[in-house]
């Protein structure tokens, strides 16, 4: 039997109504997932200590930033401390005079010092270290609670370079005497003030509650709008994927203008290439989720299409419906082994976290489901004709002897 044979009569076409409500579904549930995948973002890892911890040292190892770091700890040595007059302490009196053009031409020199320092691993670990203490600062205040001696009614928040100018200092071969006259607020960066804490923290309250929710809503939603669409199911899962495929091209375009409309606006035309380097790094989980998206709407689109009546995609299924039909373990086994051998690789970040796999693993599992559903119906196994057992032969009449 062909898939010619079972085609049933072309479905009604659907309400104007009804496709007016399949549509906006569509359009909203898109709309909702961009801000999901946004607040999915900010609380996997700008919320997260460990992953802005593991974002941090990445920081640290690139050479644009070390570069750029190293300009700012020289300028904050040379902006605290007198370094004339530290190396005019130690020349002999008949050359003190030049010491003043001794602390001028080791400036560049230093800075390069600098950045070799921040290539060892006990430096950098100070880095990630003050980094971290800032960020756990930061997400306590803006999650309303104390911690590591902040206090929320301060709403002040620091990143505490001072052990690292102290530290490089020491490397450079400044005295103990003029490390100790170092303030104690060099190196220290603000990053928020109280004046921004009110608007914060209710932004965080709000992202806790929706990322807990919204991407469950998009799925529910996008279930809903294929539901409504009966007979014309297909075409619909055809149009949520490409919509899906389309949020993940929005969110890559918001990662993109975010990053350069915050260091057009922020940060100065001379750190503007590690400033940029430092938000692809802190921003990588929400690349990752664009690019996922945008995969797993092209996979829903070519699932879709698969399914379809066109001639090509016939004939693949009726070269598949063998090993669906008759040899199901052999596709849930690749199946599996799939799932198995994503999960190890990890090349996006859902698949690097336990909800992640098993949605992704649910979803395939149901795709294969419809897929082997559409070949049982389309190409039933032909079952052998029973062949009946011969008939005995007749038996001859026994002639009577004697």
């Amino acid at each position: 039997m062909t898939a010619q044979d079972t085609t049933s009569a072309a479905p009604p076409k659907l309400s104007r109504w009804r496709r007016f409500a399949i549509w906006t579904l569509i359009v909203v549930t898109s709309l909702i997932a961009v801000v999901g995948i946004s607040t999915l973002w900010v609380k996997r890892q700008v919320l997260d200590n460990q992953s802005f911890s593991d974002a941090s040292a990445k920081v640290i190892a690139d050479p644009e930033v070390r570069a750029a770091l190293s300009t700012f700890l020289v300028n904050e040595l040379y902006d605290n401390v007198d370094v004339a007059a530290a190396i005019e302490s130690k020349l002999p009196e008949g050359v003190k005079p030049i010491a003043g053009t001794l602390a001028g031409a080791l400036r560049q020199p230093a800075t390069n010092a600098i950045n070799q320092i921040l290539a060892r691993p006990r430096v950098q670990q100070l880095f990630i270290n003050a980094v971290s203490v800032a960020h756990e600062k930061l997400v306590n205040v803006l999650e309303n609670k104390t911690g590591r001696g902040i206090s929320t009614g301060e709403g002040v928040v620091t990143l505490d370079l001072h052990e690292l100018v102290t530290e490089l200092g020491q490397q450079i071969g400044l005295s103990d005497e003029a490390l100790a006259k170092i303030p104690a607020d060099a190196g220290v960066i603000t990053l928020m003030k109280s004046d921004q804490l009110s608007a914060l923290q209710k932004g965080v309250k709000l992202i806790h509650v929706l990322s807990a929710w919204l991407l469950i809503a998009v799925l529910l939603l996008y279930a809903l709008a294929i539901w409504l669409a009966r007979g014309h199911r297909r075409e619909t899962l055809r149009n949520v994927g490409w919509a899906f495929a389309i949020v993940g091209l929005f969110v890559l375009l918001i990662h993109r203008a975010i990053g350069n409309y915050a260091i057009d606006a922020l940060v100065q035309p001379v750190n503007k290439e590690p400033a940029h380097r430092v938000y692809l790094i802190e921003s990588s989980i929400l690349r990752q989720i664009g690019i996922a998206t945008v995969a797993y709407g092209l996979i829903v689109v070519v699932g879709a299409v698969l399914a379809g009546p066109t001639r090509w995609a016939t004939s693949i299924r009726r070269h598949l419906a063998p090993t669906l039909n008759d040899s199901a373990a052999i596709a849930w086994g690749a199946l599996a082994g799939l799932v198995v051998l994503l999960a190890a690789w990890g090349p996006t970040h859902a698949l690097r976290t336990w909800w992640g796999i098993l949605l992704f693993a649910g979803l395939l599992a149901l795709g294969l489901v419809a897929f082997r559903r559409q070949t049982l119906k389309e190409f039933p196994s032909e079952q052998p004709e029973a062949v009946p057992p011969p008939s005995p032969p007749p038996e001859s009449p026994s002639v009577p002897t004697g």
